[in-house]
């Protein structure tokens, strides 16, 4: 079968779009900050990093909520242009936060990163307006997890000598090879966050190089809900409405992290 490769920003059409998944409408477990112990040097930066997972998951919500609205096949123009988009993830991050992202100083380190992070979410809403506004299509594969794909990827393309963020998850779950959990993070994955012992919802960060340069990462475990489970529920190996074979999950397993790496600049 011929495939129309998509633009850079675009979601894959056809059989491959599957294959990019890794869950289809992850709903977050909204994090007010970390229980870990923060050591003196390093409080700026994790505040830093669970804004930016905020802000991301704040953009994804938008996404899921508006399933059943962008798969209308009977519907044109869905009123979901890149700044409804972003404005809508704007109010979730205050109510989620308490702060208005657009109240922190452009000028600060935080400002910077989450308004690039913004306009990395208006730039790819925009640039896929003619699969939200297709008629006649139904489920057209814009889920949560494509959209905070098209996100970091853009992200990177903005700023990936100052940051990287990525959505991963334990192996078994990763549903497209980019998001794959590099040495460390499957550490993590697999050391902490999967631990009995573990508690559930706490962040874990470390100063860790990565992409052979200083850097401080962050791991934002989240977890499967009920609405999670149509497609990643039961029964396993049940092909899902992606096309993907269901994973057997139940609400609250461990479903996917996100990954925020803070370069450190050179002294």
């Amino acid at each position: 079968m011929n495939i129309r490769k998509p633009a850079k920003t675009q979601i894959p059409r056809g059989p491959t779009v599957w294959f990019y998944a890794v869950a289809c409408a992850l709903v977050t477990i909204w994090l007010i900050g970390p229980t870990v112990p923060i050591k003196a040097d390093e409080p700026e930066e994790v505040a830093i990093a669970l804004s930016l997972a905020k802000m991301l998951q704040a953009g994804r919500e938008v996404i899921s909520s508006n399933q059943a609205l962008i798969n209308d096949p009977n519907r044109g123009d869905k009123g979901l242009s890149g700044d409804v988009v972003l404005a809508a993830a704007i109010e979730n991050y205050k109510k989620a936060t308490g702060i208005d992202p657009l109240s922190i100083s452009p000028t600060s380190r935080e400002g910077h990163l989450l308004r690039s992070e913004m306009a990395a979410i208006k730039e790819v809403v925009d640039e896929n307006q003619s699969y939200i506004n297709e008629k006649g299509t139904g489920f057209k594969g814009f889920i949560p997890a494509i959209f905070a794909r098209l996100v970091t990827e853009r992200l990177e393309e903005k700023i990936g000598t100052e940051l990287l963020i990525k959505v991963t998850a334990p192996p078994q779950l990763v549903r497209n090879r980019k998001s794959r959990p590099d040495e460390w993070e499957q550490s993590v994955i697999e050391g902490k966050f999967l631990d009995p012992e573990w508690t559930r919802g706490e962040v874990f960060y470390q100063t860790q190089p990565n992409a052979g340069r200083d850097a401080f990462r962050v791991m934002v475990p989240e977890y499967y809900a009920a609405s999670c489970l149509s497609c990643h529920g039961q029964k396993k190996g049940e092909v899902d409405i992606t096309g993907y074979p269901k994973e057997g999950a139940n609400e609250g397993d461990l479903g996917g992290v996100i990954s925020i790496t803070l370069f450190r600049r050179q002294q």
